[in-house]
């Protein structure tokens, strides 16, 4: 057998198009494409605004199961479906998120697919891009310089130094910077106070950035943000500091979505990427709401498992941007149903059915979880090499005995034609009009009431705790006029529990809140339960260690 190629292999022997082709698919003239070298191209806002009437294509969302670390290749599956549209004479267009720096030298990799389901050019997409993420970075960080400049220069606005909630970012994985004291040298360098860095994905800009309908509810989204309190806890927000229009100008080119292309040469929206635990993890809504202008269908994905990403996308961008999703497609592994069923990692190689039958109680759980949002789904079951037919037939048996489908998906090994199956069965659900989409809890519900209603509903524990300064919190902002926004809940994404380590469709268990924030800009609260990690630490051996230019001067290592 040939040794099987790497992904960036792969990705480097790719037949790409030049980017305006790409482009002339979806009826984008090339005057309103921004090019970035030959294989990438920012979408301009007018050309967006000018697609604002137009009749929207079919909303397809891919989510998964709770992630385990035999891989589930959800990005993969978004790709290879995209591509198998297309191949089945749809006209479709993927939408993913961008990759962040930190992950991609840490542990966890790149965002652009695999094998032969990946968007390209796969080295620059996990690099810097665009610079997106750099000018997010740097719009985040001038906020925090106006705080600190505000307060050295007699503070006006009365800032409680020890009440500032705007921390800097970086994007990258620095454990010594989560906790730090800025200001330290002498009069000449300011306060000193308790500050941090958080990674650039989990700032309230990048949030907002991929939630903003267009520059000017990005500039006012920017103003709402709450950056500190006065000693009488009443909030300093950013327009105080007259600081969104500066940071709109910084934005104004990373609004725009970034037009590239799948291996098959078909198009893909690449645009933001807020983190998936603490903001809502889905790619921006200004991307997604123009590829449904452009194209008849329009697959996207969301972070984490469906418990995690889907909820939110549901919850938050869907009901925020409008949005109605007309079908669901939840991917899982053999190789995944096995370790939820007590299979170490090193023994997945191993067929064991019986082991595939207890751990597909987590995959149930969240079919019927998307069910609840009135979204049909179906189940694609992404191949690898190791699995054998009884256990794939297993798998099959216990979605069959749940109502729906599963689909063997071969799109990493062979492409469009490995996931043909599965784009039949999508266009049937999307064109059937079945959808019948609606968020999982009204507005005006109060705020903690949310917290619950996920947690019984979605994660089926038995409660939220919460301590009496919690709870206190969450009233005032409602009587401050922040009730009717959603609640983002940030927690592991390994369990429906708190606990990382409990695996399958644990039930009854508490779900303790141990903070609350507001991101007013972006437009909803974040419930913090169990530990959540909001700058990521590296491993032991990171990824960068293996990430090196060749004798040809191509990049080698990334994946």
């Amino acid at each position: 057998m040939a040794a099987v190629k790497t992904d960036i292999e792969i990705a480097r022997a790719a037949k790409k198009k030049p980017i305006m082709e790409i482009g002339a698919k979806l009826g984008i003239p090339p005057e309103h494409l921004l090019p970035y070298g030959h294989d990438k191209a920012k979408v301009s806002a007018e050309f967006i605004a000018s697609k604002r009437g137009a009749k929207d294509g079919k909303l397809i969302l891919v989510t998964a199961i709770n992630p385990t670390p035999a891989g589930e290749g959800k990005t993969t599956t978004t790709v290879g479906l995209g591509d198998g549209l297309n191949r089945i004479g749809k006209k479709a267009v993927v939408c993913i998120r961008e990759a962040s720096l930190g992950p991609n030298f840490g542990m966890k990799g790149g965002a652009a697919g695999g094998g032969n389901a990946q968007v390209v050019p796969m080295e620059d997409m996990n690099l810097h891009f665009t610079g997106d993420f750099h000018a997010i970075t740097t719009a985040h960080n001038l906020l925090a310089a106006l705080i600190d400049n505000h307060i050295y220069w007699g503070n006006e606005l009365g800032i409680d130094t020890r009440r500032v909630v705007w921390r800097r970012v970086m994007d990258m994985n620095d454990r010594a910077l989560r906790e730090i004291t800025a200001s330290l040298g002498g009069v000449a360098n300011g306060f000193p106070r308790e500050a941090g860095f958080d990674i650039t994905v989990a700032s309230e800009v990048m949030a907002i950035l991929c939630l903003a309908a267009d520059l000017k509810d990005l500039e006012k989204r920017l103003g709402d943000i709450i950056v500190a309190y006065r000693r009488d806890k009443t909030p300093v927000y950013a327009r105080d500091l007259k600081a969104p229009g500066a940071m709109a100008v910084l934005l104004k080119d990373a609004m725009q979505p970034n037009l590239v292309q799948t291996l098959e040469n078909n198009p893909a929206f690449v645009h933001g990427g807020p983190f998936a635990n603490i903001a809502h993890g889905c790619n921006s809504v200004v991307a997604t709401t123009t590829a449904l202008k452009l194209a008849d269908y329009v697959v996207t994905e969301a972070g984490f498992g469906a418990d995690l990403g889907a909820e939110k996308f549901f919850d938050i961008k869907c009901r925020k941007a409008g949005l109605k999703p007309a079908a669901a497609v939840i991917v899982a592994t053999v190789r995944a149903m096995k370790m939820n069923g007590g299979v170490k990692k090193e023994d997945l190689g191993k067929e064991n059915v019986e082991a595939v039958k207890k751990g597909c109680a987590n995959l149930g759980r969240h079919i019927e979880n998307v069910k609840q949002f009135g979204v049909p789904a179906v189940v694609a079951i992404n191949h690898f090499y190791s699995d054998t037919d009884a256990e794939i037939q297993a798998l099959k048996d216990y979605v069959a005995s749940m109502g729906e489908e599963a689909i063997v998906c071969k799109h990493w090994a062979d492409g469009s034609a490995g996931i043909e199956e599965l784009a039949h069965k999508v266009a049937a659900l999307a064109e059937s009009g079945s959808s019948q989409f609606a968020p999982l809890y009204p507005d005006e519900l109060p705020l903690f009431e949310k917290v619950n209603t996920i947690v019984q509903r979605i994660y089926r524990g038995s409660e939220a705790i919460a301590d009496k300064a919690v709870r206190d919190q969450l009233h005032a902002w409602e009587q401050a006029g922040y009730g009717n926004l959603p609640v983002c809940m940030a927690k592991t994404q390994y369990s429906f529990s708190t606990d990382p380590n409990l695996r399958g469709a644990p039930t009854g268990h508490v779900v303790p809140v141990r903070e609350v924030r507001l991101s007013a800009g972006a437009g909803f609260v974040v419930v913090i339960c169990g530990e959540i990690m909001t700058m990521p630490g590296l491993p032991k051996s990171p990824s960068s260690e293996k990430i090196f230019l060749n004798e040809q001067g191509q990049i080698e290592g990334l994946f």
